[in-house]
């Protein structure tokens, strides 16, 4: 019974937040503010958001490809067409259940291509842990290239960034104590951590023992360089952020990336925290709050439409199988 409380509220919670946070904006701007929101929506240049979506949409294939140089060295390869229609309906699932998608897809390739659960899902888990790396390194460069404006953004809003940079070595050391202690106990969790990471570290260094690790490594930086693009040219639907610079967009990517890791698809949080980030750049809660809408939108019904006709073709096209 406890179990199944807890994967009904891990269900209802992240959608119940989602509906909050979209009430919560509502009911925090003006009527006349939405009216403007809503007019920058409708009026945006298709041409662009075709674009953005397109680069969504290669982002995708590219990391298709990307799957098979990990499931390559396990003795298989499958179709890309496969691979691609799992992607988008995994990401599709994500939407309704958060990590749905992560049970999916290699529940689908066992299915349509035969490859084991397990090792499926092995690739999937590599997958997130260098797209985790990617993220993490492109927040590094972000605070490298905007540090005196993203430390000027704290101190504005009551952060101490001597007090910060305080917690962060602490929180290393705690790390390191951590990892000293998980490394020398014989606890039946501490095993677990153990096995876990042994896991991921070997997953990780499979990557340089693949044939194809410098495609693989192409393909991981064309996803990310597409995920940018594709926010990146969504500044040219509103007149105000058409004249914002790469480095200034990616303080806003990074916070449209947390809001997509932190809520299920981002629904709510990805427009309050992209319009917070270019607001450090004099853009108005307007503007920003219409462009952080037109990037979810976009993007979520890329994932709708695909992901719903990729729910339809993939049993059409392996009816054999």
């Amino acid at each position: 019974m406890n179990q199944r409380i807890k994967k009904i509220l891990k269900t209802i919670l992240p959608i119940a937040l989602g509906v909050f946070l979209v009430w919560y904006w509502y009911s925090s701007t003006l009527p006349e503010d939405r009216q403007q929101i809503l007019y920058y929506i409708k009026e945006a240049d298709l041409f662009w958001v075709s674009i953005s979506l397109l680069l969504g949409i290669l982002g995708h294939v590219s990391r298709a490809i990307r799957w098979n140089y990990l499931l390559e060295p396990l003795g298989y390869e499958p179709r890309l067409s496969n691979n691609v229609l799992i992607i988008l309906m995994s990401y599709f699932a994500n939407l309704g259940i958060p990590r749905m998608g992560e049970i999916l897809r290699p529940t689908a390739l066992a299915t349509y291509e035969g490859v084991p659960f397990e090792k499926g899902l092995g690739t999937i888990v590599t997958e997130r842990v260098i797209d985790v790396l990617m993220l993490f390194s492109i927040i590094a460069i972000t605070l490298f290239l905007q540090t005196e404006v993203i430390l000027g953004f704290l101190e504005e809003g009551g952060f101490n960034p001597n007090s910060l940079l305080i917690l962060g070595g602490i929180g290393l050391i705690g790390l390191f104590f951590f990892y000293i202690f998980i490394k020398k106990s014989n606890h039946k969790i501490a095993i677990k951590i153990k096995h876990v990471v042994n896991g991921l570290m070997d997953g990780l260094l499979s990557i340089f023992k693949m044939k194809n690790k410098w495609m693989f490594v192409f393909h991981t930086l064309f996803i990310w360089a597409c995920y940018i693009g594709m926010f990146w040219v969504i500044k040219f639907t509103i007149p105000e952020t058409a004249g914002l610079t790469l480095n200034q967009l990616l303080v806003a990517f990074v916070a449209g990336a947390i809001a997509m890791m932190v809520t299920n698809g981002g629904v709510g949080l990805y427009p309050i925290l992209v319009s917070k980030a270019l607001a450090v750049f004099g853009i108005s809660a307007v503007s920003g709050d219409a462009f952080g809408w037109i990037m979810w939108i976009a993007q979520t019904l890329m994932i709708v439409v695909f992901g719903a006709i990729s729910f339809l073709l993939l049993p059409l096209l392996n009816r054999n199988r």
